[in-house]
């Protein structure tokens, strides 16, 4: 039996056209929109946790030395550059002194010139005291006047009086003499400890105002990171823990510590609180003031809990939770958290069952009927 040609013709387009409709389908339903989200799972196990902290800080001396003149003036010499170690009291360099050295010898002239009216003073002092001692004699026997004796004893007031003056003028003046080589000694730059010199903020010839620092020296055992942590997981920082410290310039080299202190005051703009790391021996060659150090402060263990992978927790309708895997299905859980370690894992306290798997990566975000397909790892996602 002859079919005839129009029949023929949609026979034919029928036959092309349904296979290229089931290889629609299944192209599809396995990798088109329909198709299953590929997931990574894990199962949450209880086990114990040591959190950790890791902060960014600098490295900062704990004393700094500033060393400068106690007045105004100009710098003669400087013995030493940064970078040079120094000794307790070693001179470093030295002040002009301007017209000090004379203002010395002129106040030593004076001092001289003082003691020279000091002694004339003690002399009518004690001439005066001999004729009073002499009048009061005389007029117990009647060989004098009243008149006479009270004179005598008016100008022994008067030499008392003036040996008085002549010392206090003798006193002032030395003191004036101190003072000014106390100045005079300022002038001397001396190291106060022995240490390093970090800083040379002025040359020879100078002017420099009271209180300029010229040189500035560090205690190089008093070396400590000035480290920040996050607020968020910074809770059981405290003075005593022990940390591990990594300067910049020495990538791969742990260098042993512990927490001296956690300040008091925390960093309202950043958000961080801040504390004190110092290494448990001296740093040696040591490192520059300023440079950069990452800190890993070790937190005491907590006990066990059941632990997943950080990268599972997500945010549906508000609430934080993780997509629980059961028989095939999915289904959100909201869960509480508590701490994390720095190896991406995080407690949880309430919400999960030990044994629970749950997915940790998908290929696109996830709904309670959205069909799945497990496979071991994600392309591009690191296991």
């Amino acid at each position: 039996m002859k079919l005839p040609r129009v029949q023929r013709r949609t026979l034919a387009l029928i036959a092309v056209i349904a296979p290229l409709l089931v290889l629609f389908v299944y192209v599809a339903l396995r990798s088109g929109p329909l198709a299953p989200v590929a997931v990574t799972v894990a199962t949450a196990q209880p086990r114990a946790m040591a959190p950790a902290l890791f902060g960014i800080g600098t490295v900062q001396a704990r004393y700094t030395y500033k060393i400068g003149p106690t007045y105004a003036g100009r710098v003669s010499r400087l013995d030493v550059h940064a970078g040079d170690a120094v000794q307790a009291d070693q001179v470093l360099g030295e002040m002009d002194p301007v017209d000090l050295d004379d203002r010395i010898s002129a106040q030593q002239a004076a001092i001289r010139s003082a003691d020279a009216a000091l002694r004339q003073a003690e002399a009518r002092q004690a001439f005066a005291h001999a004729q009073a001692k002499r009048y009061d004699q005389l007029l117990a026997v009647r060989s004098t006047t009243e008149e006479n004796a009270a004179s005598k004893r008016q100008e022994l007031a008067v030499a008392d009086a003036a040996l008085g003056a002549a010392r206090e003028d003798a006193r002032g003046l030395r003191a004036g003499l101190d003072a000014l080589r106390a100045q005079r000694g300022n002038l001397r730059l001396v190291a106060p400890v022995a240490g390093l010199v970090t800083a040379r903020n002025a040359d020879p010839g100078t002017t420099v105002v009271a209180g300029q620092a010229v040189v500035e020296i560090i205690d190089p055992a008093s070396l400590w990171v000035d480290a920040r942590f996050d607020q968020i997981s910074a809770e059981g920082l405290a003075a005593g823990l022990p940390a591990s410290i990594v300067l910049r310039s020495r990538q791969g080299q742990s260098l042993p510590g512990r927490v001296l202190r956690v300040e008091p005051q925390a960093d309202a703009i950043t958000e961080e609180t801040l504390a004190k790391i110092v290494a448990d021996t001296l740093l040696v060659p040591l490192p520059p003031v300023g440079e950069l150090a990452e800190v890993t402060v070790q937190l005491p263990e907590l006990p066990a809990a059941p632990m997943i992978p950080n990268a599972a927790i997500r945010t549906v309708g508000g609430q934080r939770g993780v997509w629980i895997l059961d028989e095939g299905n999915l289904a959100f859980a909201p869960v509480s958290l508590g701490r994390s370690d720095l190896d991406g894992n995080v407690q949880v306290h309430k919400g999960l069952a030990s044994g629970d798997r749950l997915v940790v990566y998908s290929e696109k975000a996830l709904t309670a009927r959205s069909r799945i397909r497990v496979v071991e790892r994600l392309p591009g996602v690191s296991p």
